[in-house]
C-alpha cells in the first residue's frame, strides 16, 4: 500500500486572521499599525481617542526563577500612554478569567517597578481585550460584548477607570450583513467570516477594511509568508481537532456510565434509556454487551 500523504488544509483566498501568523499579520506589523488603531479606537467607541501606538514586548518574567512567565500575544503602548493587551483564544480553558487577570497583573506589577525608587503607586491605564472563539458563559449565549470595569456594586458607579476588560466572543455574534449597524459588528463580521470570503463585501467599505483585504490576499504572499500561513493554520486546526477528540470522548465516557448505571438499576428497554441518554440504540446495545462479557 502507498504511504498516504497528509491532507493538507483548504487554503482559501483571504488568510484567516484567528491563526497566530494571520493575527500577526493583521494586527502585529509597525507598518500597517493603522489597523490596530482603528481597531482599538471602534473598540472603545469614544471612551479613547489613539492617534498612534508603540508596540511593547510581548514577554515578562517574574522577580525570580521560579515566577510563572507571561507571553502575550499582542502589547502595546497608546500615544495617551495607555497600555493594551490583546489576546486570541481560539480554545476554551479552565480559569480563563484567572488569566486574563493574571496577565494584566503581571504588566501592572512590571511598570509599578519603575517607580519604586520614588515610591510612586501612580499606573498608567491597562486594558485587555480578548477575541474569543468561544463563549464564556453557556447561559449569556446572546452576548458577544463583554465591557467589564471595576464598579462599586452600591451605586452601579466606576471605582477605578484605569483598569478594563473588553471581551468579542465570536460564536455568540449572528448577525448577517443587513443587520450591521456599527463599525465594530463590521469588525466582529471580518474576524469571523473573512477566511470564508471570495470576495470583498461591499458594505465593508471603510478605507481600513480595503488595507486588510490587500494585505491579506493568499496568492500574493511570499513563498516563505505562504509556507509560515499554511503551518499556522494547520497547527489552528490540529489544535480544534484534539479539543474535539477529548470533548467527544469525554462525553462518550459520560454516557456510556449512564446508560451502565440504567441498566443495572432499571428494567428499562433499550429504546428508554437510550432516550434517556440522547444516545442509539446501537449504543446502548454495546454497553450491555459489554457488560455480559464481563459477567462471563
Amino acid at each position: 500500500m502507498e504511504n498516504q500523504q497528509p491532507k493538507q488544509p483548504r487554503i482559501g483566498k483571504f488568510i484567516d486572521p484567528l491563526t497566530d501568523w494571520g493575527f500577526r499579520r493583521l494586527f502585529g506589523q509597525e507598518p500597517n499599525k493603522e489597523i490596530l488603531v482603528e481597531f482599538l479606537n471602534d473598540l472603545f467607541q469614544g471612551e479613547k481617542h489613539i492617534i498612534d501606538l508603540t508596540y511593547a514586548p510581548n514577554e515578562y518574567d517574574g522577580d525570580d526563577v521560579t515566577d510563572k512567565r507571561v507571553i502575550f500575544d499582542l502589547h502595546c503602548r497608546g500615544d495617551n500612554g495607555e497600555y493594551f493587551i490583546v489576546e486570541m483564544q481560539r480554545i476554551r480553558q479552565d480559569h480563563f478569567k484567572d488569566r486574563a487577570l493574571f496577565y494584566v497583573s503581571r504588566l501592572i506589577q512590571r511598570l509599578l517597578r519603575k517607580g519604586r525608587e520614588t515610591n510612586s503607586y501612580e499606573l498608567p491605564e491597562v486594558y485587555l481585550i480578548g477575541i474569543l472563539e468561544f463563549s464564556m458563559d453557556a447561559g449569556a449565549a446572546d452576548r458577544y460584548f463583554h465591557d467589564i470595569a471595576l464598579m462599586d456594586k452600591d451605586t452601579c458607579k466606576p471605582f477605578y477607570n484605569k483598569l478594563g476588560f473588553k471581551f468579542l466572543e465570536l460564536p455568540n455574534f449572528v448577525k448577517e450583513e443587513d443587520d450591521l449597524l456599527t463599525d465594530m459588528d463590521k469588525w466582529m463580521y471580518l474576524l469571523k467570516h473573512m477566511s470564508t470570503l471570495d470576495k470583498v463585501p461591499t458594505f465593508l467599505d471603510k478605507r481600513v477594511f480595503q488595507l486588510i483585504f490587500k494585505i491579506s490576499e493568499v496568492a500574493k504572499l511570499k513563498k516563505e509568508e505562504r509556507m509560515a500561513y499554511e503551518a499556522s493554520l494547520k497547527a489552528k486546526r490540529d489544535t480544534q481537532n484534539a479539543f474535539d477528540t477529548v470533548r467527544r470522548e469525554g462525553k462518550e465516557e459520560a454516557s456510556y456510565l449512564f446508560v451502565k448505571n440504567l441498566l443495572f438499576n432499571t428494567n428499562f428497554h433499550d429504546e428508554k434509556i437510550a432516550e434517556l441518554a440522547s444516545v442509539s440504540v446501537n449504543f446502548v446495545e454495546k454497553v450491555r454487551a459489554d457488560l455480559q462479557k464481563k459477567d462471563k
